[in-house]
């Protein structure tokens, strides 16, 4: 069999990358699409409505936000990397790449739209990467509150006002070191999550990483 010098450059999962970026690339035509669908209602009060809203917009990472972040989990070699909103599974692809490469660990991550849980355990198959990822269906603040072993880095990416109860959710299983990243700086929702981390009081050193929207990249302290 041909080998590839890392994951990402694997003909399954680039293909898989190279399809779902060029179908997230229409995002904001979708949006529009839907605001005017009223029976659609975006602004919807409770997650789980705005997930079934929003199953068919992707809300990726970006292109340099996925590397990234595979770069991060090469480097820190973590055995349990969790992340809070898989989408269609572009971010996971990526962390579960680095796992793969890596030798060591797994992808705990979590979707609340059945649509979209579906997609992504379809790709993540297809890629042959689904033996390294666990996909949790449903609320993340009910599944992830069974998760009993250490989070070794964190990936928030999921809707903006749960990150940081998410975040206090996990704390407890969050060792002095750990890195936790989310993505999407410049979105308004994510303003009380930024506040906790960037204040040393909480237990927290972050630094802004400039790709798209902005990764925050925190370290436990």
């Amino acid at each position: 069999m041909p080998t590839y010098p890392y994951t990402l450059a694997e003909p399954r999962v680039s293909a898989a990358l190279t399809r779902m970026f060029e179908t997230a690339a229409h995002d904001d035509e979708t949006v529009s699409r839907l605001r005017s669908d009223r029976s659609h209602d975006l602004e919807s009060r409770t997650a789980q409505e705005l997930a079934d809203a929003a199953q068919e917009i992707y809300m990726p990472v970006s292109a340099d936000g996925g590397r990234l972040l595979y770069n991060l989990v090469r480097a820190t070699k973590p055995a349990t990397v969790v992340e809070f909103g898989t989408s269609y599974g572009i971010s996971t692809l990526h962390l579960a790449a680095a796992v793969r490469d890596n030798g060591t660990g797994r992808v705990i991550t979590t979707e609340m739209s059945r649509t979209k849980a579906a997609s992504a355990r379809d790709t993540f198959a297809a890629t042959g990467l689904d033996d390294v990822i666990t996909l949790l269906e449903g609320d993340a603040l009910h599944t992830l509150a069974a998760l009993r072993q250490p989070v070794d880095f964190l990936f928030l990416d999921g809707w903006k006002d749960l990150c940081l109860p998410v975040l206090r959710l996990l704390e407890p299983r969050i060792a002095p070191g750990t890195l936790v990243v989310a993505d999407d700086v410049d979105l308004p929702d994510l303003g009380p999550y930024l506040d906790h981390v960037r204040d040393t009081a909480n237990g927290y050193h972050s630094v802004t990483f400039p790709v798209e929207d902005g990764l925050e990249i925190s370290c436990r302290l």
